[in-house]
């Protein structure tokens, strides 16, 4: 904990520089892997009923949990056991690890080049790649529409809320949150197949990210200000639409974007076949465009730098 605000900002800024190269291995395919097994081997040995799936998804959240927690803490003291400056530099590898800034920028700027080539084919299957709904008859504006709130919501999820839990409990912090994100993109689908085994998981996602999406959303207002981007009415969106999805936590920094970008976000999708009547966000108070994905990028360094700042100070004051 000594070196913790160190090593996060050591981790920022080596993530703003490097993002995540291919040929690097990510912690979250690891835990990605462990809840696949983990999935298989509960599903086997556990009643496939209400209660079982229920039990089974309880299990399977505290298992990796023990896991993702535990692998890091032993490597850190192991590491702060060797010398203070081995476990600062495997510490601040791990934060910058735990961020996505600089690989949501490049991901989402793919979207962005394939439509400035008027390419759509290519920016559905760019889009494809950073987002969970079918984006095979997505039209240029709904591939545009797309990545902007992609942006927006990883800005919390991505981006915020590991900076919060990292600061709050340095790199085993994020690494538990990133566990808990990471088991609700797998298993926390209201579906046939995870409607009961996946509620565990999703509901912890809920409470972990209740008070980062709305620091967010916070220090994404304040960036748009900053920015001179249309900040006024990106708090008025806010305060209007933060609700406007099932999730209590996916519409606070998507309301924002929408409202300081003048655009309509949200709306229906489709998902693996399926509508999904979602209402939308914003007051579309102009039409969006291929350009919003490069000023949505803007606000997200904004909001990262702004929240490092603010979260330094604060950790700083309150030590």
């Amino acid at each position: 904990m000594e070196w913790t605000l160190l090593t996060v900002l050591l981790g920022f800024l080596l993530d703003l520089i490097l993002g995540d190269p291919r040929w690097l291995y990510h912690p979250v395919r690891a835990m990605g892997a462990l809840i696949s097994m983990m999935e298989k081997i509960i599903r086997c040995c556990l009643p496939k009923n209400k209660w079982g799936e229920r039990a089974g998804g309880a299990i399977l959240v505290l298992t990796v949990l023990f896991v993702s927690i535990g692998v890091p803490f032993f490597l850190l003291r192991l590491a702060y056991g060797i010398h203070v400056v081995c476990g600062i530099v495997l510490e601040t590898f791990f934060c910058y690890q735990l961020l996505a800034t600089k690989s949501l920028r490049d991901e989402s700027m793919k979207v962005y080049a394939a439509l400035e080539k008027e390419n759509l084919p290519e920016a559905r299957y760019a889009v494809s790649m950073i987002v969970g709904r079918d984006t095979n008859s997505l039209d240029e504006e709904g591939v545009t529409k797309a990545a902007v709130e992609t942006i927006a919501e990883n800005t919390a999820d991505g981006v915020i809320a590991p900076l919060f839990y990292m600061m709050i409990g340095g790199a085993v912090g994020g690494f538990a949150y990133k566990a808990v994100n990471t088991m609700d993109s797998m298993v926390g689908y209201k579906n046939e197949r995870y409607q009961c085994f996946g509620t565990v998981a999703a509901k912890l996602d809920d409470v972990a990210n209740f008070i980062p999406a709305r620091l967010a959303a916070v220090l994404m207002t304040a960036a748009s200000f900053l920015l001179g981007m249309d900040g006024r009415n990106a708090w008025k969106i806010f305060c209007r639409d933060r609700y406007q999805h099932k999730s209590p936590n996916s519409a606070q920094t998507e309301a924002v974007m929408a409202g300081a970008l003048d655009v309509e976000l949200a709306g229906n999708a489709f998902y693996f076949g399926k509508l999904c009547e979602k209402p939308s966000i914003g007051d579309g108070l102009r039409r969006i465009e291929a350009e919003d994905i490069r000023r949505a990028n803007r606000l997200l360094y904004g909001t990262a730098v702004l929240a490092v700042l603010v979260f330094g100070v604060l950790v700083s004051v309150l030590r």
